[in-house]
């Protein structure tokens, strides 16, 4: 990606003294920039909700909006991209590092000279520059790896079904060596395609291509779904899933996504099973009553537990436990993604030795 030339850079230049406005913009544009300029703080932020800047120079004292409350609005909005901010200050001002606490990546004092604005000019938009590029290569991988996800995904449905015409009798009869032997491999394809859309989910969620159906739906039902899926599982460890609906929740009802909420209950109860030998898993479903109201829902196992250090990291991506069991470290994180996207909050109470608990509010409305 090829930088050299400055043609292409928008800045925008913020100070209350047209003076100094049309100083710096002259030599700007002799540089060939394109320079848009900003009488006050207010007026600034318009612009860069409406376009693109690669650099702000922004004077820091003016009246009613000063440089650092433009700062502190600019850094403070997610949905703007990062633009390197360079202070303009008079000589005399106390408290330059407060600018640069707050956000800014470098000041220049007043009376500016050509040369040392131009050098901190573009020293910046190097800056920007390879922070662009490192998201741009960023945003390729996660595109690529989402299609690759989901190229992978079509044969290992494929694969699924034939395995479960072949398991069923359906293309003739097995031997039980047969028999044991695509059990096997079906169980292992069954978890290769589970990875594969775990992985699927999270980069949807990531790239925001993800769009969540929001009705209202029994989240009483939903939770007893769950838990009637995954029993077989249980039983087959000789564990005991149980269900424990508070008597004001009897059919309460959620606004959310019923299909994304299920992934994420069973994903918990599944990695309950998955890291319990003895013992049950507990789903304890309450309300709580306000102006608007959540419901909580707990997962209780009477598994190994966890460390409190594995504790505070294991919401985030690709960390996954210490555990021989332990998968990708993707489930947890889509759990959360799930969880932030209905506005609820999710948590982890673990002791070693003494299971663990899941506790996962959400708003009853959005």
């Amino acid at each position: 990606m090829d930088y050299s030339s400055s043609t292409s850079d928008k800045i925008l230049v913020v100070d209350d003294s047209p003076d100094n406005v049309f100083l710096i913009k002259t030599i700007l544009e002799e540089e060939g920039y394109e320079v848009s300029t900003a009488e006050n703080g207010s007026s600034a932020l318009k612009k860069i909700e409406e376009s693109r800047f690669d650099l702000i120079l922004l004077d820091l004292m003016m009246p009613e909006m000063d440089g650092y409350e433009v700062t502190k609005h600019i850094r403070g909005n997610p949905e703007i991209s990062f633009i390197p901010i360079l202070l303009i200050t008079a000589h005399d001002s106390p408290n330059v590092a407060h600018g640069l606490d707050l956000g800014a990546d470098d000041f220049i004092r007043k009376p500016v000279t050509v040369d040392e604005l131009l050098a901190r000019v573009r020293s910046l938009l190097r800056l920007k520059h390879s922070i662009d590029e490192r998201d741009e290569i960023a945003r390729q991988r996660e595109d690529f790896v989402s299609r690759l996800t989901h190229d992978l995904r079509t044969p290992l449905v494929a694969e699924e079904r034939m395995m479960i015409l072949f398991l069923e009798g359906a293309l003739g009869e097995l031997s039980g060596s047969m028999q044991e032997a695509l059990t096997i491999m079906a169980r292992s394809n069954s978890n290769l395609l589970a990875m594969v859309n775990t992985l699927l989910e999270v980069y949807r969620f990531e790239a925001g291509r993800k769009t969540l159906a929001f009705i209202p739906f029994d989240v009483c039902q939903l939770i007893e779904e769950v838990a009637s899926n995954l029993s077989p599982l249980a039983q087959q460890k000789g564990l005991v899933i149980k269900v424990d609906i508070q008597q004001s929740a009897n059919a309460t009802k959620l606004m959310g996504d019923r299909l994304e909420l299920h992934r994420l209950f069973t994903n918990l109860v599944g990695n309950a099973i998955k890291f319990t030998e003895n013992g049950s898993i507990t789903m304890f479903l309450t309300t709580e009553s306000s102006d608007y109201g959540a419901i909580t829902i707990k997962v209780v196992d009477t598994g190994q537990g966890i460390s409190p250090e594995q504790q505070a990291t294991l919401f985030e991506r690709f960390r996954p436990g210490s555990h021989k069991r332990s998968g990708s470290g993707l489930g947890l994180y889509l759990s959360r993604r799930i969880v932030e996207a209905h506005k609820g909050n999710i948590e982890v109470n673990s002791e070693l030795g003494k299971g663990s608990i899941f506790t996962v509010t959400l708003p009853m409305k959005q």
